[in-house]
Formats: structure tokens, sequence, C-alpha cells
């Protein structure tokens, strides 16, 4: 007998869901999706560098069509809304661009809309010329406004899309300015780092004013933005870029009564099945997931782990209808992430010194500052890695590395040491790869661990 399975979302874990459940489930199961876009499968990190021309085409962003798709045995509807839930009746009512109603019944529903940038109820957000990164539309938007040759561009906010949309918005001619509510620019590093991150995007020419409250959009006759009001200053814009963060695009899914959490993430198990309803998942920008370090559920919208939850909700559901063991759970994560500005990289996992403490830890702090090779070899640029580890177990707890081409990969190594629970002593003598074009005798990821040992109270 054939079952089917409805997903709301094309993207990420909505199409890895989908292709994952067909393809081990076969005739067994009907897939269907509905896309609210006009596009499936496609990477959202790409857009800041599609825009400033790295990518050549919007098209090189799109890891699978909804033609390939459909040619996998998928009914990918395009331009389709789901417009309402019904748990009861396990029904979904679907509108099409062309206003037409359709109600579909499922057995088993995968809930993956994603996320949407936050726009807070300020006096002129609404104003044309005001934009959110988050799909591949969004970013066709941004770029006819840049086609326009705007003189002056704001962006809001100085996380990683900020970064990444003020440098695209430089290189393509704008005069760009920066404005961070808090204290130091990229509030997700330590103030020290942070400001080295400023420096970066200053060299470029780029504007970045911290501690900066945005009060309002000033806009003009025709509706278009004009500028950006703060409580010290109005800063002139033909163009603003909202890098403000997400939240969970959950309203469809509250108003059906599912359970949400953290930020209005949907809560689910580790198998991605929203709790209390068995024929209900969830994956992707519009779930909580586990912070494996605090123990606590938190709202964390990375496409790596958007992937891995369709994969686990598509496994789980295939499961469901072939009466088979799904294998696989999602394990939680790590909050390891890395952008660059230039040619300064960037990269940050698990805890910083105040989270660790706010989480019952006691933290303990080194920084050492290195090169990312031997400091001999032609090419060395400097790099700063600073850890925090537990003073009770030693265990590391978090990291962050700032410094010139080829030193944020060795975030992995740090985030690895975390995922396996390492002490700062185990990841000192970890044996690292060494040649001189590639790091100094002591990697400086040992030379971290090595100077956290002596705060703890060991010579070495």
């Amino acid at each position: 007998m054939t079952t089917r399975l409805l997903v709301i979302g094309g993207d990420a874990a909505g199409m890895t869901a989908a292709s994952t459940a067909k393809r081990l489930a076969m005739d067994a199961l009907e897939v269907v999706v509905l896309e609210r876009g006009s596009y499936t499968s496609y990477s959202a990190c790409g857009i800041p560098y599609w825009i400033a021309g790295d990518v050549d085409a919007r098209d090189d962003l799109v890891a699978r069509t909804p033609a390939a798709h459909r040619e996998n045995g998928i009914d990918v509807r395009m331009r389709t809304e789901a417009a309402s839930i019904d748990l009861a009746a396990r029904t979904v009512e679907a509108r099409d661009e062309h206003g037409h109603v359709e109600t579909l019944t499922y057995d088993n529903l995968v809930v993956a809309t994603g996320a949407e940038p936050l726009r807070p109820p300020l006096p002129g957000i609404e104003a044309e010329g005001i934009h959110g990164v988050q799909t591949l539309e969004d970013g066709e938007q941004v770029l006819a406004e840049l086609e326009r040759s705007p003189e002056h561009v704001v962006v809001v906010g100085s996380g990683y899309v900020g970064l990444e949309m003020a440098e695209a918005c430089v290189r393509r001619g704008a005069a760009v300015t920066v404005l961070e509510r808090s204290p130091s620019p990229m509030p997700l590093l330590d103030p020290d780092l942070g400001e080295r991150v400023a420096a970066a995007m200053r060299g470029l020419g780029i504007e970045v004013v911290a501690g900066a409250e945005v009060t309002g959009f000033r806009t003009g006759p025709d509706g278009r933005v004009t500028g950006v009001e703060t409580t010290d200053a109005t800063y002139d814009a033909e163009l603003v870029v909202l890098g403000l963060g997400v939240g969970a695009r959950t309203d469809l899914a509250v108003a059906a009564g599912l359970p949400t959490g953290a930020k209005g993430g949907l809560l689910v198990d580790d198998r991605q099945q929203v709790e209390g309803h068995e024929a209900v998942w969830a994956a992707g920008d519009c779930v909580v997931t586990l912070d494996r370090l605090t123990g606590q559920p938190i709202h964390l919208p990375l496409g790596t782990h958007a992937n891995k939850q369709g994969l686990v909700a598509g496994r789980a559901i295939a499961a469901a209808v072939m009466g088979a063991d799904a294998g696989l759970a999602f394990p939680g994560v790590l909050r390891t992430a890395i952008t660059k500005v230039c040619d300064l990289e960037i990269a940050v996992t698990g805890l910083r010194e105040d989270d660790a403490r706010a989480a019952g830890y006691d933290p303990v702090v080194a920084s050492i500052d290195s090169t990312t090779t031997a400091g001999y070899f032609p090419g060395a640029v400097d790099m700063t890695v600073r850890v925090v580890a537990d003073r009770v177990t030693r265990r590391l707890l978090g990291a962050q590395v700032v410094g010139g081409q080829g030193a944020g990969w060795r975030i992995d190594t740090l985030a690895m040491a975390l995922w396996t629970e390492m002490t700062v002593d185990d990841l000192a003598m970890t044996d690292l790869a060494y040649a001189p074009p590639f790091s100094s005798v002591w990697d400086p990821v040992q030379v971290a661990a090595r100077a956290a040992m002596r705060q703890l109270g060991t010579r070495v």
C-alpha cells in the first residue's frame, strides 16, 4: 500500500528529507513537496558571494532543480504555498500562484519552512529598498538594487550575513556603512577580536559604527528608503541590507497547534519528529536543536544542520513506512561557523567565556598569537587562537580563531576536540600534520591548548 509524504519547503532540509525517504521507500511512498518560491535545493550561504561576483550566476547555487527532483519520482509543486494545516484530519490546504486552492491529505508531514530575516517593527521598515537576504529571490532583489548604482548602502548588523553583504556591496562600487548595536562588531567574538574584524572592514573602505541603535528609516516621497536613523545620527542610504539574524518561520505550524521553543523554533526529538505528533516531522532553520555543551535547546539556523536533519527525518519516515529501524539520530550542535572579510578569516565553535559561566562551568581562557605557517616560511600571516576550558574537568569548551588566509580551517580541529569531549591536555598531544608551508612544528591549536594547560596549573 502506498502512503503519502507531504513536505512543506523545498530547500535544504525539505528536499533532503523528501529525496532520502523516496530513495529508501521507493514505490511504497508517494512524495509531494510544496515550495512557495521559484527554486529548490540551493545554497543560501552562497548568496553574498554571488552578489559580490565570486559566483558567476544564480543557477550555480542550485544543487538540484525541480525537474531533477521530478525525474527521481518526487511531485514538486513550485510557487505553491501551504496556507493551513489540519492535524486532526491530516490535511494541508495549498494555494498556487494563480490562487487555486487544493486540500492535500498526508500520512506523514515534514515542516521545513526555514527562517526569515528579522525585521524589527521600526518606523519605515517596510519602505522600498530595505532587504533581508535569505532566498535566491532576495539575492535577485538586492542585485537589482545595486544595478541602480546606489551611492550609499547601510548594512544593519555585523553578524555573518552583515559582514559578507557589506563586502559584497563595496565590491559592487557602493559606499557602505555597517551599523552594529553591540559595543563591538561581530558580537559572536570577544570584543578585542571583533575590533580586528572592524579594522579589516575599514581597510576595505567600509565605515563601521558600533553602539549604534537603529530607531527608524527615513523615506522619500516615492516611498523608497533614503536613510537610517539611530539615536545619535542619520546615515544616508539608497539601499539597506538587514543583517540582524533570522527567526524561525513557524507561523503556519503554530497556527496548527505544533509546539515551539527557543526563538519560535519547532520542538523535535533526535529523529526530527515533532513532540507529541507521531505523523509530523520538522527539520532545518525552523526547528530547535540541542546544544551539546549546555544541554539546552537552541535555535541555530545553518545549512550544515539543515541537510543533516533532513537526512535524519527522511530515514526515519522511510523506516516508519517500511517497518524498519530508523538508524540515525541528530546528535546536536556545537555552534561551529566560519566566514571571512577580505583575507581575514573568522571562525568560532562552542562557548565563549560568558556562555560557559552561564552554563555552570568554571571557565579558563587562554589566547595565543601565532602564524598560519612556520614563521620563517614565505607568506606566513598572523593569527590568534583563543580557547575556553573548564577548570574542574580541563575539558575544552570553546574556541575562536581570527587570522589571515589559512587560519580559519583550524576551527574544525577544535570542533572535533569539542565533539569528542577532549581535555586541553589531550588536544596538546594530538597527532596533527606538520610541514613548514602549513604550520609551525607545534600547530597553533596545540600552542593554545598548552597555554590553557599552564592556566590550569600544568607546566608545559
